[in-house]
Formats: C-alpha cells, structure tokens, sequence
C-alpha cells in the first residue's frame, strides 16, 4: 500500500506519493504538481566503481513529448537526444545535490526525472528538482539533506513563487534557489538588470519558502524512509598524508604552487609525484593513490595560504583582477568578432546576423514560443587548457556556459522591430584558467557592438571564489577566482550585469551552503569588478555599437502590406516570390501580419524587391506610370508585366500616338516600357497607355 503526502505551494497541491511506482529503485517519488507529473527515482550501485577519483552522480531529467500531447518529428517519432532545456535542468538538479553525498563515496548514483505530463501552471523543471531531493531522501543512500528548490519571478513589482507560464513571460527575473535547513547551496538567475538589493530580497524570499519544503519533505522521510546504507570509504590513508609530508613538506609544496604561471604549476607538480612514486616504488596501494593524495594535498595548502595568510598563488590581492586585455575585429569577413583575455583565460567571440527565418526552433516542454532568435553558443576545446582529446560535440557544461552567457545578454539586445535579424554569438576558448563563462560574456558584448547590433548597454561578468574554515565566519571571498582557486576552493560565483543591474548569475559551492553575509559580499564584489571590467578596458575597445552592420552582414529592408495581400506576394505554389527572388537574388519572408523582410547584401537588388512587392499590393489608380515588360502580344494589344504575377494590357490603340495595324510594328517580347493608367474603362476593366506617359 502506498503513502501519498500533500502540501499547498504557491497556491497549487503539490502531491507526493511513495512506493505507488518503481519500488526496485533505492528511492522513488511519483511527483504531481497541480496536472504536472513527473517520476522522479534514485538508485546507487552496490559496490563502489574501481579506479575513479571522483563522485559518480548521473542527474537525468527526460522530457517525454506525450507530455505536452505532442508527437515526436524526424522518421523514428521517438524522443531523441536531450534538448537543451533537460540538459540544463539536469545540470541545475545536480550541483546543489553533489556537494550533499558524501566526499568518499564512489558507487554510481543515478537521479532520473521522467516528465510525464505538463500542466502549463506548474513547471515540470521544479517538479522535477523537488522529486529528486525527496527521492534521495527516502532512500537509503547516504545523503546530507533534505534540500529544497523554489523559483521566484517578479511580476508588476511583486514577487511571484513558482510563477506560471504565463507569468514567466512577463516576470523581469527569472530565479531558481536551492537550501538545506540552514543555507542557500545553489543560485539560478536570468534578469531585466535587478539591482543587488533586489535581487538578494528575492534570494532570501526562495529561501524563506524552501523551509516549509523542508519540512514536507522530513514528514515524508519519516514515515517512509529507509535507513542510510553503509559504504566503503574512499578515503586517503592518514598515513600516506604523513609519508608524502616527510618527502615533500609543506613548504616546498608551497612554493610548487604558489606562482602565477599555470605551466610553471604543473610542471612543479608532476616533479613531485615522480619523486613520491620513486619513494613508494615497493608500496603498489599508494603509488595508486598518489595522484588523488597530491591533489588533496595541494588542495590543503593552498587553503591554508589563503584563509590564513591572505596570499593567492599567482600573488594578488583578495580583490585584485588579474591583467585584462580587449580588442575587437580580429577576425575578417565575419560579421563581428572580439577577444576579451583575463590572466590566463582568453576568449574570442564571433557574431553572424540572419534573417529572422534562421532563427533556432524549438521542439520541448519547457516553452510556448516555436523559435529562438538569440543563440549563444560556447566551446571549450582541450587544447585551451594543454590537453589532448578528440572533440565529440558540446558537453553539458559547455551548452551551461552558453546558455548562462546568453541568458545574460538577451534582456538588453533590441527588439526585432528595431533590429529584424537573427543573431548568433559564439564563444571560442583560446586559453582557459578560470571563468571562461564570463569572459564570454565580456567578448560578445563587444562582438555584438563591433558587429553593428544595437545593444542598449554593454554587459559584463566576472567570478568569486570561497575559501572557508570551521565556523560560518571564518571566510575569504576571493575576486576573480583562477583554475587552481576553483579547484580548490568552495564555491564559483558567477554573476553578469550592466551598470545598472543584474542580468545573470550562477552560482555552484562544494560545501553545505553559504549564510546570508557571505552571498552579499560576493554580489557586491562582483558588481565592483564589472564596472572595473568595462570601464578598464572594454570601453577602450569598443564603447559603443557600430552605426550600421558589417559590410559582411546581411542588410535588412522591412516593409508592411495589407495581410490579405500576402497571397498575390506569394503567388500560387511560391509562384511570384520565388520570380522575385530569382530576379533579385534575396531572400524574402514574410509573417502572417504582413510584414515582409527583404534580406540581401546588395542594396540596388534589395532595392528592385521591395518596389516589386509594393507594385504587386498596390491597387492601379489613374494616373499611375509603371515601366513593365512586354510577355505577350496579341491582335489586340500586348501584356505588360510590371511584377511577377502583376500584369496589365495595353490596347493596340494606346501603344503609338500615331494609328498602327499591327503591334509588332511597334513592340516586341521583352521590351520594357513606360505606361500609364487611365483608369478603368467601359466595361470596367483597368487600361493602360504607352502613348500618353507624358
């Protein structure tokens, strides 16, 4: 028999029930938020998995089309890869989840969300974020929690929890906060420039409401969960710590990572562990714990150096941004580049203009809109970071890094009425050390600039770090965190924004929660670098939007007819565009409103398209003088074509001033000439003139 719990959130049931399904998982949840279903299980290997130095945790998060009563397209009318959507809300599921299992835990856990029906009022993505937590919670696998999320919007000045779809279109903040009992684990933002103040109230609000979530969730654990499993630690032997501190003491490994110059860094270490698997040569278990015991050890001095002495390995001060570089066009014919360095993290961003036809489309639950017109995209190739490995497409991080990029620069990119063009940005990290996710959004912005796009103001992003010791104010916020500080340290957060206010932020720690002092100081010092950022060097660079599009770019003439004209535009099967189009050598779309955007790079063609078009939805009028072509010649007069599908008739008493017998005397197939309309004539037909242009 199973248990079904409920409580009210956000003014909708939210219903839990436990062991009704897929009872063979450690833990499962079958979630129902008002009409949204989604199951949400947990299962975990029996043993650990061998020669991994690492947590393996698998975050799923399946969008089933039948959902949304959709069928799937393509031949096999199946659900494919992940979308974008169920790739990032997986991401969010995981990284507050991972920092809660246990640091030596090695068995595989795989946290799987099935969307299995959507209701337009609750967001299958938060369902599906709380039915994990629970499913982990009332299994037996050791787990650190309960946790709980909470989206927050903004709508006419008013906080919105768990907003609706509809409320999301029109909400100026776009928020998903993750808490423990205690503290906030993980931040989501997308923003129309929230100030600081703002936007920490809305954190805190989340928070607030991610205790009565807490709540629901130890009611639920405590009559149906299961006890906690025991496991084999994966632990580093106190032991082998103290040998490799006899052969490399604290001291020397300082001053093996304490330099500015990633290279010089690695290569420092790698002489280490050859002198540590020298020593332990005779001792089989160690040698193959020696890399794992470096990292930790490195890891321990490294934090040691920071919260103790205020002293960061390249020599910075706690809130000094490393050296910062910006210059812009250094790619030719592309339609905008721009390349933003920090230290040793180098992007270089690359801006293409379309037509709004070339939008991205979109098949998924996640949105009600059919396209995409800002598309963002981010790689990370190994080279960027002295690696070798064959590319085999983006990986999760590299489409979370995109998507939080252009998360950050959609709220101040025109309108497509002001600017009718499809845009694409994308990221190429050059050289990686630290929060090449930032950088990006430093590049595009003076990509986007340099490229002619009328951004209303310039965005800029940079990273803070943590380091923390045994009490919740014993702490270091560190600006502009490199590799080794990331690594290292507790937590990467990242916020981007204008001068005026926040656009993005993401934020991921590796311990159980930051307090509320720790996240306002991280938010304040990173809106004091983006204005060091972009008042440093940005400006320098580009300070403004380009007047007009590259001389690669596409230009774009817009024009509106009457809707119920769009058919004579057409032509009957594409007919008459396509003859514009072949006559010109644009590209054409048109929208059901009647708004006809002409694509070309040529202005004297895109100039012949659009008086084509206005000729063609343009009623003839008296006095009207057209040039058309002669196509056709008859006893009684000749066709003229002023567009194609536009034709009119001239009778062989209009063509001269003087009488003629016949019209070949005076016309032939293909000559283009100048006439006139007088209106229509007796049987009210519309009749044209040759002889009486003036």
């Amino acid at each position: 028999m199973y248990k079904s719990f409920s409580m009210e959130l956000a003014g909708r049931t939210l219903t839990v029930d436990i062991d009704r399904v897929a009872k063979q998982a450690n833990g499962a949840a079958f979630m129902h938020y008002g009409d949204t279903t989604v199951l949400s299980t947990a299962t975990a290997s029996e043993k650990p998995r061998d020669g991994i130095d690492f947590f393996p945790l698998s975050v799923e998060y399946e969008e089933k089309l039948y959902a949304a009563g959709k069928i799937p397209g393509g031949f096999n009318k199946r659900e494919g890869k992940a979308s974008e959507n169920a790739i990032l809300t997986s991401r969010v599921i995981d990284r507050p989840m991972r920092p809660l299992f246990p640091k030596d835990y090695r068995n595989d856990v795989t946290l799987n969300n099935m969307v299995m029906s959507v209701d337009p009022q609750c967001a299958p993505e938060i369902t599906a974020m709380l039915g994990s937590a629970i499913a982990v919670a009332v299994s037996d696998i050791p787990f650190d929690g309960p946790c709980a999320m909470t989206q927050m919007g903004i709508v006419d000045g008013e906080f919105v929890v768990n907003p609706t779809t509809e409320q999301k279109n029109v909400s100026t903040l776009a928020l998903t906060v993750a808490s423990t009992r205690e503290k906030v684990i993980m931040i989501e933002a997308g923003a129309k420039e929230i100030s600081d103040e703002v936007m920490i109230e809305a954190i805190y609000k989340a928070h607030e409401v991610n205790q009565t979530i807490i709540a629901f969730i130890d009611r639920i654990v405590a009559e149906c969960g299961k006890p906690k499993h025991s496991y084999t630690s994966c632990a580093i032997p106190e032991e082998l710590f103290a040998a490799i501190k006899e052969i490399v003491p604290p001291e020397q490994m300082e001053e093996a990572v304490f330099t500015d110059v990633k290279q010089v860094r690695e290569e420092n270490i790698r002489v280490i562990k050859e002198k540590l698997a020298e020593a332990f040569a005779e001792n089989e278990e160690w040698l193959a714990l020696i890399d794992e015991a470096v990292y930790q050890y490195q890891k321990k001095t490294v934090r040691k150096m920071i919260l103790k002495d205020h002293k960061r390995p390249d020599g910075r001060a706690i809130t000094q941004i490393r050296p910062l570089a910006a210059e812009v066009d250094i790619i030719p014919r592309v339609h905008g580049s721009a390349m933003f360095t920090r230290g040793q993290t180098q992007i270089c961003t690359v801006t293409t203009l379309a037509p709004l036809s070339e939008a991205q489309r979109l098949d998924g639950l996640d949105t009600t809109e059919v396209s995409k017109r800002y598309m963002h995209h981010y790689n990370f190739p190994s080279y960027s970071v002295g690696e070798t490995k064959v590319s085999r497409g983006p990986g999760r991080r590299e489409i979370g890094h995109g998507a939080l990029a252009e998360r950050a620069l959609i709220p101040v990119l025109p309108s497509e009425e002001e600017f009718p063009y499809a845009i694409r940005t994308v990221s190429e990290t050059f050289e990686s050390n630290g929060s090449t996710s930032q950088a990006s959004v430093c590049a595009s912005t003076m990509s986007l600039m340099a490229a002619g796009v009328p951004i209303k103001k310039p965005v800029a992003g940079i990273s803070c770090g943590l380091v923390t010791g045994e009490t919740d104010d014993d702490y270091i916020v560190l600006t502009d965190i490199q590799g080794l500080e990331d690594f290292f340290g507790d937590m990467d957060f990242k916020v981007a924004g204008t001068r005026d206010g926040i656009t993005a932020i993401q934020m991921d720690i590796k311990i159980h929660g930051l307090t509320r002092q720790i996240v306002e100081e991280a938010i304040r010092r990173t809106h004091e670098a983006r204005l060091f950022i972009m008042d440093g060097v940005m400006k320098d660079a580009i300070a403004a939007p380009r007047p007009s599009v590259n001389a690669y770019a596409p230009k774009i003439i817009q024009i509106q007819i009457d809707p119920a004209k769009i058919g004579e535009v057409v032509g009957q099967r594409g007919k008459t565009i396509n003859a514009i189009i072949e006559q010109t050598g644009v590209k054409i779309d048109i929208t059901d409103d009647g708004a006809v955007s002409i694509c070309g790079t040529d202005a004297e063609a895109m100039a012949k398209a659009q008086k084509l078009i206005e000729i063609i939805v343009t009623d003839f009028e008296e006095g009207m003088v057209l040039e058309g072509k002669v196509v056709s010649i008859k006893d009684f007069g000749a066709f003229l074509e002023f567009a194609p599908g536009k034709e009119a008739m001239v009778h062989i008493s209009k063509i001269a001033k003087e009488r003629i017998n016949r019209v070949e005397d005076v016309l032939t197939l293909g000559d283009v000439v100048r006439a006139v309309c007088l209106g229509k004539d007796k049987m009210g037909r519309i009749s044209f003139s040759i002889k009486d242009v003036k």
